[in-house]
């Protein structure tokens, strides 16, 4: 991990190189040697990580060059703020130049290079000569990394479920049965790891009980249970709508949720619940519910299952038998992508067997091993890993204490890690336990924070490229667990950590003194920082507000993802965090919030996150040179000064108004002088003629994603021109904003060029041309994967020409896109169809679906079609259909589908095969 630090200063040296070199002067050749110096100790860290099993006299030398590269890092970016505040490095020079031969600050910065590469030459006496014998485990040189990313990345697959038959049947016994009797508890017990939330997970989702309750609803609780937190979320799983109740306190959260199931049998899952307290205090705010409603439990403690329940007997998952745990294994370590089955050759069994023994029948343990096995293919790999388990890492642990040696199995995945990887690996340290991360954000904080250095990236690359690859290997590695994926169906969209891997990874962090976790006991209102603390700290307050007190010079990343709303950070005291790169800012305390003008002095912001209800952001911004990443939520009102476009680093430009998209006015108005192909998100921006004058849009090489808003028609054709030639463009959102006058569809031929498009949303009022031969949907591109239609109120059924879209996969038509009555879905149409959802289609009163059409079609969603009458007869042939959604929907439609007393409604028929179906909201609608 050492050589990862100093990886990072090398960068950084690097890159005061490439664009300061003119300003450095006398001090070049210091500068020059430094990092020479500090790169062939990186050699030799990297060489050492490979072999983490050193003697204390070693691993201290280690640490002290970490400390110097921490050191070298300082000197840099206090050279750079200097010089910032001087109004730039030729104003210092000008300065000082009459004074001095050698201006002060190039002087300073030469005596603190040189005292550095003096204690750097001591250490080195001491150690054995920076040769490195080559490329071994644990590394990877840049080619290599090149190399893999030029590759597709992989499938994941789900994991594996090895002897769960018969817990998952004695769970759905206990859960089936019909106790007349509040607060019922089926609890699964089992040490960590061992898969209790895996077979909780596949219960869950198990058809039987979605067929036998009416609401279902999944928690995560963990050790830190916030009561409000757990009611609010359980209150928007069964009722789907958070803006009516984000601002309710805990007794109107009862009240609320006591409505909601009162009349319902329903099945709340509390995954990992730490103590019985925690139940006691949730228990009251559940009501009876209808005969047969349940909880269902996963805990390490079989204290609080039998405390919970006293008639229910816990189900207590028991390890995995030898053939059990080598069958999992072989799933992870010989994937049936690379080899064509569960192969394994005989001479690599021996040691597997031996290995997977080690792990305790602790499928954890066994997934992350095989995970690491999976990257070694030679015999000669295996058994250094081998060697490692039984005669260096897990030596001297006793085979009953399987924590320890699911830890020493873990240790050995996190020291196989490459360099590379080990920092962005321990990052995620700072998220909360169970937390669900999202890849776009993590990546964009990896990039902020160095771990994906810029000379990775190319023409062909970029650096989110990169982050993408090192996500990959990290879940490739059993390391991270995919969540959900994007609307592709293949990438990941968010991930989580296991408990046990976040609890290595935060003592990790710690001991490499990467990154360090505050969390303020409740009788503290104050977190004082000071300057011995870790360079990134993430603070994680519990109910109370806390403020953010003293100074911290060398403070890089302040990490408040988890409800930062409760810490009170003033902007003005930002001279006391003049290093930070990462900055997350919450104001809930005050309706107009005028940022201070001193977040101008944090030169070296990489990653700005700012939410608030009215935002007017200070000029001062336009100083933020280094800024990669600006993502703005506001909710009425926000104002940003015409300096945004000054920041030719900025990638990333997220502005998102918190419920309606009717905002348009605040989106960003183009300046001609920016001139960046860094950007890669543009959300939003109006169009007008200095975007298009010039063919400015063809500046934005990069551009990935982009938001675009239009007051005239007449800058649709021109626009969408320039776009063909943007081939990077993967999302396009492209809104209306026209007043009386509607678009033509004739004005969107272009997109149908558009062949790099995967992800289309089109909002506003689009006007057809009589001949059904030029609906709008004519012109959409062939590859679109995910489409969104809003308030186009097309006038034509649009599924007919939709249907022969090849990729589609993701449909939804909202607020009168089609203001028609009727809708067909004929045979072999939407052959690709995963998801289908209609929102406020006012008109339709009648929808046909031909045996045939969306076969692969998963889930449906309707909310607010108070015309439609029924459920149309086709639905009964698709039988991938895994959820239906009714929202807002007649309630003699509703009825139509349900069971009631043990009486089917007349439609049931239709959805009978449907495992998951939930109503929310009827309407009665009088005839």
């Amino acid at each position: 991990m050492a050589g990862a630090i100093v990886s990072l200063a090398v960068e950084r040296i690097s890159d005061l190189l490439i664009h300061e070199a003119v300003f450095l002067k006398d001090v070049k050749d210091q500068v020059e040697s430094l990092k020479a110096e500090l790169k062939r100790m990186e050699c030799f860290l990297k060489d050492a990580d490979r072999n983490p099993d050193q003697d204390e006299r070693f691993c201290n030398r280690v640490s002290e060059i970490r400390d110097l590269a921490y050191d070298a890092e300082d000197v840099i970016d206090s050279f750079i703020l200097e010089c910032a505040h001087q109004g730039g490095f030729q104003g210092i020079v000008k300065r000082f130049t009459s004074i001095f031969t050698k201006p002060f600050h190039l002087h300073k910065i030469g005596v603190q290079v040189k005292v550095i590469q003096i204690k750097l030459k001591n250490i080195s006496k001491s150690l054995p000569a920076y040769e490195i014998s080559g490329e071994g485990e644990g590394s990877s040189s840049i080619s290599r990394v090149q190399q893999r990313l030029r590759r597709t990345f992989s499938h994941v697959e789900e994991e594996d479920v090895i002897s769960l038959g018969v817990s998952i049947k004695d769970v759905l016994a206990q859960l089936m049965t019909e106790d007349d009797r509040p607060h019922a508890v089926v609890s699964i017990v089992g040490m960590g790891g061992i898969g209790k939330t895996t077979l909780a997970r596949t219960v869950y989702k198990h058809i039987y009980v979605r067929r036998h309750f009416d609401c279902l609803a999944w928690v995560s609780i963990s050790q830190q249970c916030k009561p409000r937190e757990v009611l609010l979320d359980v209150l928007m799983k069964v009722q789907h709508e958070r803006a009516s109740i984000d601002n309710l306190n805990e007794n109107q959260l009862v009240k609320r949720l006591s409505n909601v199931l009162k009349e319902k049998q329903y099945l709340i899952v509390f995954d990992d619940i730490w103590r019985s307290e925690d139940w006691d205090i949730l228990k009251p705010a559940f009501p009876r519910g209808k005969k047969g409603s349940k909880f269902l439990f996963t805990t390490r403690n079989k204290n609080v299952a039998i405390v919970a329940d006293p008639c229910n007997s816990p189900i207590e998952l028991p390890f995995l038998t030898d053939d059990e745990s080598w069958k999992l294994f072989r799933s992870k370590a010989f994937p049936r992508n690379k080899i064509g089955s569960h192969a394994c050759l005989e001479e690599f069994e021996k040691f597997g067997r031996q290995m997977v023994k080690k792990c305790g029948g602790l499928p954890l343990a066994i997934v992350v091993l095989g995970g690491l096995l999976a990257t070694k293919h030679s015999l000669v790999q295996w058994e250094m890993v081998h060697r490692n388990i039984f005669n260096g890492h897990l030596r001297g642990f006793q085979h009953d204490h399987q924590y320890d040696a699911v830890h020493g199995i873990l240790a050995l995945s996190y020291n196989d890690l490459p360099y590379h990887l080990k920092p962005c690996f321990l990052y995620l340290s700072h998220y909360p336990e169970d937390w669900e991360i999202s890849k776009k954000e993590l990546i964009q904080l990896w990039i902020a924070e160095g771990f994906i250095p810029p000379s990775l990236e190319s023409t062909e690359i970029l650096m989110e490229d990169i982050g993408e690859q090192f996500l990959e290997e990290l879940i490739n590695r059993s390391l991270v667990q995919v969540v959900k994926r994007d609307y592709t169906g293949i990438n990941v969209k968010t991930c989580r950590m296991h408990d046990l891997l976040r609890n290595l990874c935060i003592e990790k962090a710690r001991e490499e003194k990467f990154l360090e976790i505050i969390q303020p006991p409740l009788t503290e209102f104050n977190v004082t920082l000071e300057k011995f603390m870790l360079r990134r700290i993430a603070i994680h307050p519990r109910k109370r507000h806390v403020s953010l007190k003293g100074e911290h010079l060398k403070l890089r990343s302040l990490l408040l993802f988890q409800n930062a709303e409760l810490i009170k950070l003033h902007i003005s005291e930002c001279k006391n965090f003049k290093f930070l790169r990462v900055l997350n800012l919450v104001r809930r305390d005050v309706d107009k919030w005028h940022v201070s003008s001193e977040i101008g002095n944090l030169h070296h912001l990489r990653y700005l996150k700012m939410q608030g209800n009215q935002i007017i952001l200070p000029h001062t911004i336009g100083q933020l040179k280094s800024l990669h990443t600006l993502y703005l939520q506001w909710g009425s009102k926000l104002v940003i000064p015409n300096v945004l476009f000054k920041l030719e680093r900025l990638r990333h430009i997220l502005l998102y108004a918190r419920g309606s998209k009717s905002w348009m006015k605040e989106a960003l108005q183009w300046r001609s002088r920016f001139c960046s192909n860094n950007v890669q998100t543009l959300k939003y921006i109006v169009v007008d003629r200095k975007l298009i004058e010039n063919n400015m849009v063809l500046r934005l090489t990069n551009i990935q994603r982009l938001g675009l808003v239009f007051n005239r028609r007449k800058d649709v054709k021109p626009i969408l021109m320039l776009l063909i030639k943007l081939h990077r463009l993967r999302s396009l959102y492209m809104e209306f904003y026209l007043g009386p006058i509607s678009i033509s569809s004739s004005d969107l031929e272009l997109l149908s060029q558009c062949h790099h498009l995967s992800k289309l949303e089109l909002r506003g009022e689009i006007k057809e041309d009589l001949c059904p031969s030029h609906h709008v949907s004519k012109f959409l591109p062939p590859t679109i994967v995910k489409l969104t239609l809003c308030s186009s109120k097309m006038i034509h059924d649009p599924m007919g020409v939709l249907k022969k879209l090849p990729c589609l996969r993701i449909l939804r038509l909202r607020d009168n896109a089609y203001v028609g009555a009727k809708m067909v879905c004929s045979i072999h149409g939407f052959p690709q169809l995963d998801s289908l959802e209609m929102i406020s289609l006012r008109e339709l009163k009648e929808w046909e679906i031909e045996e045939g059409a969306m076969p692969r079609l998963r889930s449906l969603y309707f909310n607010d079609i108070y015309n439609l009458k029924m459920i149309p007869e086709g639905l009964r042939y698709i039988t991938t259909l895994q959820e239906l959604k009714l929202t807002d929907m007649r309630r003699s439609l509703e009825e139509k589908i349900q069971v009631k007393n043990g009486t089917k409604g007349e439609d049931f028929y239709k959805v009978r095969h449907i495992p998951s179906i939930q109503i929310r909201n009827s309407l009665f609608v009088r005839h």
